[in-house]
């Protein structure tokens, strides 16, 4: 599209598709972060939202008996949990699974085999529990099996999420700074190349053009260095986003569920571009309707 002033011979404004680009690569890292820990947390959320372990500890000594003892403990926990209204189900683990908890720290043998663990029993609520269910379930419990305790996932999970929320508005705060730093460099790169052109302007303006053109054809340039410049940071910050999903992959353990980004996480993270774009072609506009204004 044809230009009247030529703003693409301007040193200073050559600097301004990689300082967009700089921002957009800071803030789609920060974003991506933000929407991979939404995810993690979501993930979690969902998980063990709603859940309560109990333990019921082994009966003491070693062989046969003790083993019936205990399992008759458990017998006990579990008719007292099933019993509840609060609890839609409740299960104990079996020996497998109790086994493959502690076989990363302990190893495995005759000796795992031996040891007297304590029981653990996974626990359901039903949706819209009350919020002291847990506590009259603990006090239930411990009533029919003394000894037996209730580890409710909700505190620590409520304290990860204040965590999670906490980071994701910091992520929120980058993108925001990003911006305004942009904007910034819009407005100085603006304001040059109008002090630059300054006498372009003016014939433009004795032969009839009005503050709106001129404004557009800076508008056109700023959206064309803002494309540039922002697709641009976004493809640099492609590797560096597959790099820490290697290595997120590489992470194995049931308490950390896999960490990626949704297709409509990617979507959001395109939009992050074409709004730096945008931002520097609306800066641009305003920048020049208002310098121009005060012009005599």
């Amino acid at each position: 599209m044809r230009s009247d002033i030529p703003l693409t011979r301007d040193r200073n404004a050559r600097l301004v598709p990689v300082l967009i680009g700089v921002m957009v690569f800071l803030a789609v890292l920060a974003a991506a972060g933000a929407l991979a820990l939404d995810n993690v947390l979501d993930r979690w959320r969902r998980d063990v939202t709603g859940t309560l372990t109990a333990q019921v500890q082994a009966a003491p000594g070693l062989g046969a008996e003790a083993r019936e003892a205990t399992d008759r403990r458990v017998t006990r926990a579990l008719e007292t949990l099933r019993g509840h209204p609060a609890v839609v189900s409740a299960r104990a683990l079996d020996d497998a699974e109790l086994t493959a908890l502690v076989e990363p720290w302990i190893g495995a043998g005759e000796l795992l085999e031996d040891l007297p663990m304590p029981r653990l029993i996974d626990i359901t609520l039903r949706p819209g529990a009350d919020a002291d269910a847990p506590a009259a379930l603990a006090r239930a419990l411990a009533a029919a099996v003394p000894g037996a305790s209730l580890d409710a996932h909700r505190l620590w999970l409520s304290r990860l999420m204040d965590l999670g929320e906490a980071l994701g508005l910091l992520a929120l705060t980058v993108v925001v700074v990003v911006g305004g730093a942009t904007a910034l460099a819009i407005v100085h790169a603006t304001r040059a190349g109008l002090a630059a052109h300054r006498s372009v302007i003016e014939v433009l303006h004795l032969i009839g053009a009005q503050q709106d053109y001129i404004a557009r054809q800076f508008a056109r340039h700023a959206l064309s260095q803002g494309l540039k410049g922002g697709l641009g940071g976004f493809m640099l910050a492609l590797p560096a986003l597959a790099g820490v999903g290697w290595l997120a992959g590489r992470v194995e353990g049931g308490l950390i569920p896999r960490v990626g980004l949704t297709p409509w996480d990617w979507g959001l993270l395109l939009l992050l571009p074409l709004g730096a774009a945008g931002l520097a072609m609306l800066t641009a506009r305003l920048t020049v309707l208002r310098t121009l204004s005060r012009m005599p």
